[in-house]
């Protein structure tokens, strides 16, 4: 489409969580500010060469070297103080300022959220990066807080119990008088899915014992190489680095073992702290510890939270860039078994440092490099190869750098470069770089005093791929030949996987030493492939069918659409290098108009001198202040974020009025009527139109859908979006933003919202709807207890409130929408068709869930979308549910295809992504039930 493309991050779970799995804080931690040993003095800039002295102004000449790797794109938000001053010598003071650009944003292409992209780049990226702590620089000496990653086993799953820190258990979502979740509709086949079989477990009591170290000990590998002298005493142990598991009960124990690191011995004492059955809640995250150590076994890496094969990496030399090859596992109870989800996973690893960021910004901005490598490096993710970690950068300290000293446990004062060379054996060889800050929140979810760590720029490698290489099609392709596995490829690789598993000595010896199989086949998996369903277009003619493929596109030329509505009275702003091409694309706009029964009239053109940001928003005041037309359309000449932030916050914020906007280069598309017919359509839709209809089975239905999206220069401020139909038809949606607080994902506003939508339906219905049905999306799994309680009863009440005061019965489903998931199922070893419903094998025994797929994927492998109904009064059966799901696939209106999630869920998306990305403030009220935000 014309518009802007989908957010591809999103964050999710960023809410307090009450399970799932959390990395505490590692590496070197900044000095305090009463910190012993002053700092190495002024440094000469970034790029200078160690001077015989300390050095004064910038550096005579360039770096040593040519810039690497391409530039990145502006970071996901500012820092949180970046340096305002342009000088090479130290800073006068504190930082001053925001950051000076926005964020990245989005690059053009399909609308429809679709699974097809890269389905796993960058993944354990935006996952992993947590720190953790280690003896490193400005570490307390008195903190109690222990590593909860590093080595095989070192962090536990949903529902389990680390040392005091007690996770919930999976909540009962399943209601009481569910007997069968089963549907019924459709053709019956037998599929695969990526689950091995646990052909036998562990059923007999394990006891869990606590293990302390004194003097403490933080990380995790070194307080499993203080334990391991003592293995013979212990028989078979599983420890994780705070919880020992084993099958003997043991009296409470001492042993003492030496820290080879500073030749200090360490008193390890181990205590019973209580035991497991068969049928405890914490008993299979178990077998999630053991399989994680069976991965050490096969020689991957932990990099943030998931196992890389940094041996068979893939080289992308054109790019710098390194595809590492990795797996996934979670083994969990099911319905009949307990079952392992395998998953082949990738991660892009940059060869470029940010050293060479930070050369490429002092190349080409020289003494005023500070802001513009902030900017470049705050919000991204990178590692660190001695010890394989992944950090967010939050800030750069431009007043430390690697000379800079900080004391140790011990007492010492001793430089970072110094203690690199001590600890890691790494020569540090820029001693004029500043120092790159991270900030690791504590445990505890509710504390607001971040850790601060400091890394050296040099030993950090980026990590992800930058909004500018999202848009190089070039490396894209490149990389989706590797990345986009398909199912025939992806269950070669799982089987070889499997056979590695079952073939390495050391993992038998483990598996076996707590009497666990493991299948040698995938799953098999009932499932259905409902019937294709029929769009309708204008009244009285014939249904469209939408295919084997979900897709019809073809379908809409030169058919009346739904419902149509006229553009009159519009204006086009265009520069003067797209007058060219304008009129072909005009001729396409309104033959295409026409043909699907709309009507659009001929615009008034207004010429636009230069592409400044400030004179497309001074020419868009000029004109809304003076006139009112339907809509504003605006030929931009490229994607520059700040442009089309201004127009859209002109449009919607200060002068509503519908607006479109168009990048120059797709007036050179050479399916440029093909084009023109979307935007026509898109043009219908912000007027008030509707291109096509689907029976949806329920009269009088209500469906809302709900997401949140980050802001991603304030990382405290996020904003969900909420939108819910208004007509039998789908056609009209009543819409509402509010900003989020603190970050959260849970909305306080949302039973408000609903209570809004409903006075919405009833004036323009004259009656309440008979069902409401709210598609949540954007919460994790551990936020559900807190969906319960701080969403879904305050909108119970509010239902209630409303319902009783007409006397009728509230019948109402709310559904938790989760679209990043592990799941995959194959047929025939290709994809399933749209349309696929799997609810029985790989769904769970506690909840009213079901998987379904209703896109086309024709490369790469599909990613099915799984719904877990937490709360139904609807008295409808599982097939009810199941089919309007799929049938609300069909109804976004910018695409003409089926989209991932329900379309009010992929709207109220599409919403929160466009004010958190670029208005970042909540919209006119004027345009609510405006389908503006297409």
């Amino acid at each position: 489409m014309a518009e802007r493309g989908q957010g591809r991050g999103r964050g999710k779970g960023r809410g307090k969580r009450t399970s799932g799995h959390y990395q505490p804080p590692s590496e070197p931690r900044p000095p305090a500010s009463g910190r012993p040993g002053p700092s190495a003095g002024p440094s000469a800039g970034p790029l200078a060469s160690p001077p015989a002295g300390p050095p004064a102004g910038p550096p005579a000449g360039p770096p040593a070297g040519p810039p690497a790797g391409s530039p990145a794109g502006p970071p996901a938000g500012p820092s949180a103080g970046p340096s305002a001053g342009p000088s090479a010598g130290p800073s006068a003071g504190p930082s001053a300022g925001p950051s000076a650009g926005p964020s990245a944003g989005p690059s053009v292409g399909s609308p429809t959220g679709s699974s097809t992209g890269p389905p796993s780049i960058g993944r354990a990226t935006q996952r992993g990066v947590g720190a953790r702590r280690e003896d490193v620089p400005g570490y307390s000496q008195g903190s109690s807080e222990s590593a909860q990653e590093g080595e095989a086993g070192a962090q536990l799953g949903r529902g389990a119990m680390r040392g005091k820190r007690v996770i919930a258990q999976e909540i009962i979502t399943r209601p009481p008088t569910l007997q069968n979740k089963k549907g019924t509709s459709g053709e019956t086949v037998l599929m695969q899915a990526n689950y091995f079989t646990l052909l036998s477990t562990t059923d007999w009591c394990l006891y869990q014992y606590r293990v302390d170290f004194a003097p403490e000990e933080d990380r995790t590998a070194v307080r499993k190489g203080l334990l391991k002298p003592h293995k013979n005493q212990l028989d078979s142990y599983i420890f994780d680095g705070t919880v020992l598991y084993s099958r003997r009960r043991m009296p409470d124990m001492e042993f003492w073992s030496n820290r080879q690191s500073d030749d200090t011995d360490i008193k390890i004492t181990i205590r019973l702290v209580g035991d497991m059955k068969r049928g405890d809640p914490h008993y299979i995250q178990f077998f999630n510890i053991i399989m994680r150590k069976c991965l050490v076994a096969l020689k991957l890496e932990l990099v943030g939270r998931d196992y890389f094969d940094e041996k068979n990496k893939m080289e992308v030399p054109n790019y710098r860039l390194e595809l590492w090859p990795g797996y996934l596992t979670s083994i969990r109870q099911h319905e009949s078994n307990i079952l392992m989800c395998s998953e082949v996973i990738h991660k892009v690893m940059r060869q470029q440092t940010l050293l060479d960021i930070l050369r490429e910004c002092y190349h080409k901005h020289k003494d005023q490099y500070r802001p513009f490598f902030t900017e470049r490096v705050a919000g991204l993710v990178i590692l660190t190869d001695y010890n394989n970690h992944t950090y967010r950068i939050t800030d750069v300290d431009y007043n430390e750098s690697p000379n800079s000293t900080f004391k140790l446990k011990t007492g010492e004062i001793v430089s970072f470069k110094k203690y690199y060379k001590d600890k890691y054996n790494i020569v540090i060889r820029n001693d004029h770089q500043p120092m790159l800050v991270t900030k690791s929140k504590s445990r505890d979810r509710n504390a607001t005093q971040a850790e601060m760590v400091y890394l050296v720029p040099e030993l950090c490698r980026a990590t992800g791929l930058t909004e500018e290489m999202r848009e190089n099609f070039t490396l894209m392709k490149d990389l989706a030949d590797y990345t986009r596995v398909n199912p025939e490829a992806r269950i070669k690789r799982l089987i070889t996987f499997n056979e590695r598993l079952r073939s390495e000595p050391e993992i038998l010896k483990e598996l076996s030493d707590w009497n666990l199989k493991l299948d040698n086949k995938l799953v098999n998996v009932p499932a259905r492939i409902l019937p294709s369903e029929k769009i309708l277009l204008a009244s009285g003619r014939r249904p469209v069918s939408t295919g084997n493929f979900a897709d019809w596109t073809r379908e809409l030329h030169d058919k009346p659409l739904f419902i149509v509505t006229q553009l009159r009275e519009w204006i086009l702003l265009c520069p003067q290098q797209s007058r060219r091409s304008l009129q072909e694309f005009l001729q396409y706009l309104m033959q295409s108009a026409h043909g699907m029964g709309c009507r659009i009239d001929r615009p008034k053109i207004v010429d636009v001198p230069d592409d400044r940001t400030g004179t497309y928003s001074n020419i868009l005041e000029k004109l809304l202040s003076k006139s009112c037309p339907e809509l504003v359309f605006c030929i931009v000449p490229n994607n520059r974020t700040e442009r089309y932030s201004a127009i859209k916050k002109k449009c919607i914020l200060d002068r509503p009025t519908a607006s479109q906007v168009l990048v120059h280069r797709t007036l050179q598309n050479r399916n440029l009527r093909t084009i023109a017919t979307k935007i026509a359509i898109q043009i219908n839709c912000k007027l008030g139109g509707a291109p096509w209809n689907i029976d949806l089975m329920s009269k009088n239905l209500m469906v809302i859908g709900f997401d949140v999206c980050h802001d991603p220069v304030d990382k405290t401020n996020d904003f969900g979006a909420m939108v819910a139909s208004l007509d039998a038809n789908l056609s009209r949606f009543f819409s509402v933003v509010n900003p989020h607080a603190g970050g959260e994902e849970l909305s306080a506003s949302f039973a408000t919202n609903v209570e809004n939508a409903l006075l919405a339906y009833r004036e323009k219905n004259k009656v309440l709807p008979s069902y409401i049905v709210i598609y949540r999306d954007g919460v994790g799994e551990g936020q559900i207890p807190q969906v319960y309680e701080q969403e879904l009863s305050r909108i119970q009440a509010k239902l209630n409130t409303i319902y009783g005061e007409a006397s009728l019965a509230v019948k109402m489903a709310f559904v938790i929408v989760t679209k990043r998931i592990n799941t995959r199922v194959f047929y025939k070893k290709a994809n399933p068709p749209p349309g696929t419903v799997v609810d029985d094998v790989i769904t769970s025994p506690l909840k009213y869930d079901f998987f379904i797929i209703s896109q086309s994927v024709r490369r790469g492998t599909v990613t099915p979308c799984s719904y877990n109904v937490i709360a139904d009064s609807t008295e409808w059966k599982p097939d009810h549910m199941q089919r309007l799901t799929y049938k609300l696939c069909h109804m976004y209106y910018n695409w003409s295809g089926t989209v991932r999630v329900p379309a009010p869920c992929q709207y109220a998306h599409k919403l929160a992504y466009l004010v958190a990305q670029y208005l970042r403030s909540s919209p006119e009220r004027k345009m609510k039930d405006l389908l503006y935000f297409l």
